[in-house]
């Protein structure tokens, strides 16, 4: 967390005002009675706002004890930190404990993405997370994206996020820099594009 955050800080510091990372949280450091306050101290080693950042952890990390996963989450929320609920639909979540989440992003797992096109189940198990997410106000991220026929057929559905090797592999700092600056009209940094490198997305 703190080697993404001081990325982020880096790109920041360059006129890249609208990034921020995503890191994903282990089951252990989840249940980390400290976990609140090393986030916390990250961020203010760092320079960064705690908008700038995205937790992200499994539906069945979460699923092992909701009750303590709600308090952690909301003692988080409270600091501004936002949330994803990784790999989604793996994790046989109730859907009492997930409209109290307080979750900006459910990401797809890439099992139902890779064999949508030929899966009438996998379609459809993608359609309900699509339709139930948008009626809770939240996100969706597609993983595992591969082929143009699968982001076409997400883009479809309604989901607008996306992330896989279609769009770029893991790839070091000077490389996505160069992507950002080719994604600069007249010098002006965009807001908005992937990578990931070591657990963390930026996005």
């Amino acid at each position: 967390m703190r080697s993404a955050c001081q990325q982020v800080k880096r790109w920041q510091d360059k006129g890249y005002k609208g990034l921020y990372v995503a890191v994903n949280l282990s089951a252990r450091q989840f249940k980390e009675p400290d976990l609140v306050d090393k986030v916390e101290k990250t961020l203010n080693n760092m320079g960064i706002d705690s908008n700038c950042l995205k937790l992200e952890v499994t539906e069945s990390c979460v699923m092992e004890n909701p009750e303590q996963a709600i308090d952690t989450m909301n003692k988080l929320r409270e600091k501004g930190i936002h949330f994803s609920i990784d790999d989604f639909g793996t994790g046989y979540s109730s859907l009492s404990y997930l409209k109290r989440l307080p979750i900006d992003t459910l990401k797809i797992d890439r099992s139902f993405v890779s064999d949508a096109l030929n899966n009438r189940e996998d379609r459809e198990i993608i359609r309900t997370i699509i339709s139930m997410a948008r009626n809770l106000n939240i996100e969706t991220v597609a993983e595992g994206v591969e082929t143009r026929d699968q982001k076409d057929f997400l883009n479809k559905e309604g989901c607008k996020m996306m992330q896989g090797y279609y769009f770029g592999r893991p790839m070091p700092e000077d490389k996505f820099e160069k992507i950002l600056r080719s994604q600069e009209p007249a010098g002006k940094p965009k807001k908005s594009r992937k990578s990931s490198k070591s657990g963390s997305k930026v996005q």
